[in-house]
């Protein structure tokens, strides 16, 4: 019909030769049955069964056409079904790979499990003797596969929910009612006893659990648990059947999967699982040397088999051994390369004939065969027809992987990709060995042959196509799953990044960051943010980029005091600039969040003025936003601040005021905002300045309470401050064995949690205790490793108290030389950070380490003068600070010292003083000692 300039609508009707053959099957069809061309058969051939009818005179057809009777389906459902059925390639070379994977399956099923790792070049048959294992031994066992994606590695679970997804049938269509209904099925009709795993099953794959209380679960135990959980359902079933495990293309393995991986590998043994993983040269999984692991090394084909491989493809016929010849030094045994070369020539009319039975149709040196198989690849692509090339390049932007409803929505109202002939297009595809078509219920899904031929179809488009295309997957698998996104949000911030749509891409890597976080994946979240961020910069500078830029952030902080330590320089860079953005935008609502993170970090880094300044900016905030919660953050960093300035009765004022406020349900919001409990930090804090006001027994009871709290919310980076607050305390209290006891449950959390802050902490009281128990020299290494690490992850908080704790052991060591030295640099840290909480006892110290130290002829009545300086000093830095627990030590140490110079009565009354004024903690070591010099000190026993 005519087009007019004001209707851009156009019809379409289809023409032509293949119209009018199908026309004319239809007209001599009769009732009820169906009959097709010779064409249509070669296509369908094993989807279907066929009469052949002989050859029929169709009207405008000048030959008689070949017409065959669809009498019913097939058995065939797929091309690789079809592709072994018409035949293979000839598989060849791998008798020894095939024997080995039989004996290590021997071994499965008599109990003991396995893991073989197969490495090897692309192309050299990986997946080939995968493919050749599973279809000899899947009789008995239960096979689960999945694979591994060039763009995978920065998304989490990846592979491991396609595992999942697979094991429980799950498919796109399956809303989360019914994907629950799947899980919960399948593993209570396996095991009654697993109803606790449901949770963490569901919470991986993204299925919302009603009144869950995963969410708010530590990411790492959740992690944890979640491995377990997968774990125990392969086992179990190992028990019904040997179970196959197939991993491909581990050198794309995301972090996560691969830490399930190396967690499951440990429990192999125990089950009847084979694990087979494959994987190119550049990735080397350490599990595969364990004693129940073995690697084959996949080397090109030998020469002999080489030849036979190449033999099956082409055929006897004579003509062809110099072509023969020519292939062997081209592909050098690799059997991808073989293939392709073979189906290039093919193609190309240079053979002649059928596969296996080739003649050559052109002289050797008329040829044209690329020196790699990328260029073999390239040629074959190029020589498509440009439907089918511009199809299979869009397929390769979609991924390796792609069910058919998403390439029909992608190719929506493109005419040449009506429905049969975009079926018929991918039928071609797929009889070129392209791609394969894969078993899926309720619609068949597609895959690329090898990784390779996806690469060079996507590297074959024009830049502009190539953007364009990902911005139309992207909107398609929005289209198609509305109510799953978040399923999808990896890879649709990985078609949107490439498209060039910034504002989209950035929208999906912050979720894909969630995701990581909720999986306890910080190194992921932090590359999906820093992703984000350097998309952002390309966008021109306005309020909304601002916003968004502030939120990624505000999201990017946290991770970042985990991994890095509170105080990396990368932590005060991202929240300097949060707080610039904030006043840029006026956005008070992000202004405090961008203030704790920056007050967390300097006070970690004893930048305590600085650090203080900013919790009075957080109160004024937080009062006039009248928010409970933000008062309560607010008044806990003045009160830790003040707390390490000395400034006791404020500080715990400002602790009880945080704690009046805080309610441990409402506000877990905030734990995962910045990264510990509010409520337990004031606790912890609370609980030291307690003991240095001179209330051992009190500090006790909220240590515990702290300690408590922290095990129930089962938040790492929380439950490590705890314990490392506990272990202070009980240092304080001289406690080594129980110091000693929470250090190492801080370091194996931290360890396992990867804090290294927390770690730095844990090592240091461990080395005390080690001290304290006899082992001097051993505690010493461990607590000036312990310091190092604490520097190295930007820790300076509460380090000339380490320092002095250290100090003291090079003094009982017999070093004194060094414990003066140390002690010195404690007082100058003390002094340019303002850090006075432990001031007292600096001093105190010092002046134990001046005691008897020779100087001259009255030498030791120099350095007692010195020593008793150093303690009256002490005495009185901790009366005006109110730390009666330092002034008892101060002033026992005076006493001592009085009570060798004979001046018993002034011993006697400075000790009295201050062990009057405790109504507690009695049985402690402090006043357990004070008690027995006053005792000493009694002028009875002086009469007597």
């Amino acid at each position: 019909r005519s087009i007019r300039t004001d209707d851009l609508h156009t019809d379409y009707d289809p023409v032509g030769h293949t119209i009018h053959i199908a026309s004319r099957m239809e007209g001599i069809a009769t009732p009820s049955s169906i009959l097709v061309s010779e064409s249509t058969h070669k296509l369908a051939e094993g989807y279907f069964e066929f009469k052949a009818l002989g050859a029929t005179r169709v009207k405008g057809v000048p030959e008689p056409l070949p017409v065959y009777e669809v009498l019913g389906l097939g058995a065939l459902r797929t091309r690789l079904q079809l592709a072994a059925h018409r035949g293979l390639a000839r598989f060849v070379g791998r008798d020894a790979e095939l024997a080995h994977l039989n004996r290590s399956l021997d071994e499965v099923r008599a109990g003991r499990g396995q893991i073989v790792g197969v490495r090897g070049e692309a192309g050299v048959g990986k997946s080939r003797l995968f493919h050749e294992f599973k279809e000899r031994t899947r009789r008995g066992c239960l096979l689960l596969e999945t694979f591994s994606v060039s763009h995978g590695k920065a998304f989490a679970y990846l592979p491991l929910i396609e595992l999942l997804k697979n094991y429980f049938q799950i498919t796109a269509q399956d809303d989360e009612r019914r994907c629950r209904e799947k899980v919960m099925g399948k593993v209570l009709t396996l095991e009654r006893s697993f109803e606790d795993l449901v949770p963490y099953l569901l919470y991986l794959l993204g299925i919302g659990e009603p009144g869950a209380a995963l969410a708010e679960m530590d990411p790492r135990i959740r992690r944890e648990r979640t491995f377990d959980a997968i774990t125990q359902l392969l086992a179990r079933e190992s028990r019904d059947q040997p179970v196959e495990l197939l991993f491909e293309d581990l050198q794309w393995l995301d972090r996560e999967t691969e830490a399930f991986l190396a967690h499951l590998s440990e429990r192999v043994p125990a089950t009847r699982i084979l694990l087979l993983v494959n994987y190119r040269p550049e990735y080397q999984p350490v599990w595969t040397h364990a004693a129940h692991g073995s690697q084959l090394r996949l080397e090109p084909l030998g020469s002999n088999e080489a030849r036979g491989l190449l033999a099956a493809l082409l055929g006897d016929d004579p003509t062809l051994a110099p072509l023969e010849q020519l292939i062997l030094e081209k592909t050098e045994g690799n059997p991808f390369f073989m293939e392709e070369v073979v189906q290039t020539l093919a193609e190309g009319q240079s053979l002649l004939g059928e596969p296996g039975r080739y003649r050559l149709g052109r002289t050797p040196a008329a040829l044209h065969i690329p020196t790699t198989v990328q260029g073999v690849l390239a040629a074959r692509i190029d020589r498509l027809p440009v439907a089918e090339k511009e199809l299979l390049q869009m397929l390769a932007v979609i991924g390796k992987e792609f069910p058919y409803s998403l390439i029909r929505r992608i190719c929506d109202g493109r005419v040449a990709y009506a429905d049969d002939a975009l079926r018929e297009l991918l039928a071609h595809l797929a009889a070129a060995e392209f791609i394969y078509e894969r078993p899926a219920f309720p619609e068949v899904e597609y895959s690329f042959k090898h990784a390779l031929t996806q690469e060079v179809a996507g590297h074959s488009l024009l830049t502009q196509r190539r953007s364009a295309l990902h911005e139309r997957t992207a909107q398609a698998i929005e289209a198609l799953f509305p109510t799953r996104i978040a399923d999808y949000c990896s890879e649709l911030a990985h078609h949107y990044s490439l498209s060039g749509n910034i504002p989209k891409a950035v929208e999906y890597l912050h979720q894909a960051a969630q995701q990581a976080l909720r999986h306890a994946a910080h190194p992921d979240a932090m590359h999906h943010l820093g992703a984000a961020l350097e998309l952002l910069e390309r966008l021109p500078d306005t309020p909304e980029r601002a916003h968004r830029e502030l939120t990624l952030l505000l999201a990017l902080g946290p991770a970042l005091m985990d991994v890095r330590g509170y105080g990396a320089p990368e932590v005060a860079a991202t929240y300097t600039r949060a707080l610039a953005l904030c006043e840029q935008t006026g956005d008070t609502s992000q202004r405090f969040a961008a203030q704790l993170g920056l007050r967390i970090h300097h006070l970690t880094r004893a930048e305590y003025a600085t650090a203080r300044e900013l919790g009075r900016q957080m109160l004024d905030v937080a009062r006039q936003a009248a928010d409970p919660g933000l008062l309560m953050e607010a008044h806990g960093a003045l009160g830790a601040c003040l707390f390490l300035q000395g400034n006791l009765d404020t500080a715990r004022n400002h602790q009880e005021q945080a704690l009046a406020i805080y309610d441990p349900e409402q506000h877990q919001a905030h734990v995962f905002a910045h990264g510990v409990d509010p409520g337990i930090r004031a606790l912890n804090f609370l609980t030291l300045t307690l003991w240095l006001q001179g209330y051992p027994d009190k500090a006790l009871k909220r240590s515990l309470e702290a300690l408590a709290l922290a095990q129930k919310l089962a938040y790492g980076p929380t439950l490590a401050f705890t314990l490392a607050y506990a272990a202070e305390l009980h240092q304080l209290r001289r406690e080594s064995s129980l110091a000693r006891e929470h250090a190492d449950a801080l370091i194996a959390l931290a360890n396992e949690h990867g804090l290294p802050y927390w770690l730095a902490w844990g090592t240091i009281f461990r080395g005390w205790s080690l001290t304290e128990q006899g082992s001097l020299q051993a505690g010493i290494a461990q607590m000036s490793e312990g310091l190092a690490a604490d520097r190295a992850a930007g820790g300076e908080d509460q380090r000339s108290y380490f320092l002095a704790l250290l100090a003291d052991s090079h003094r009982r060591a017999g070093d004194r030389e060094t414990g003066l030295r140390m002690i010195d640099d404690a007082l100058a840290i003390m002094d340019r950070a303002g850090e006075r909480c432990f001031e007292a006892e600096l001093h105190r110290l010092k002046g134990i380490m001046l005691l008897g130290e020779p100087s001259g002829d009255d030498g030791a009545a120099a350095s007692n003068g010195a020593a008793e300086a150093c303690f009256r000093h002490a005495i009185a830095v901790a009366r005006e600070q109110g730390a009666r627990s330092l002034a008892l030590r101060a002033a026992s140490s005076l006493a001592r010292l009085w009570q060798r110079e004979g001046r018993i009565d002034e011993a006697r009354q400075v000790l009295s003083d201050v062990y009057g004024g405790f109504t507690e903690g009695f049985d402690t070591a402090d006043l357990r000692e004070a008690k027995a010099l006053l005792e000493a000190l009694a002028p009875a026993q002086a009469n007597r």
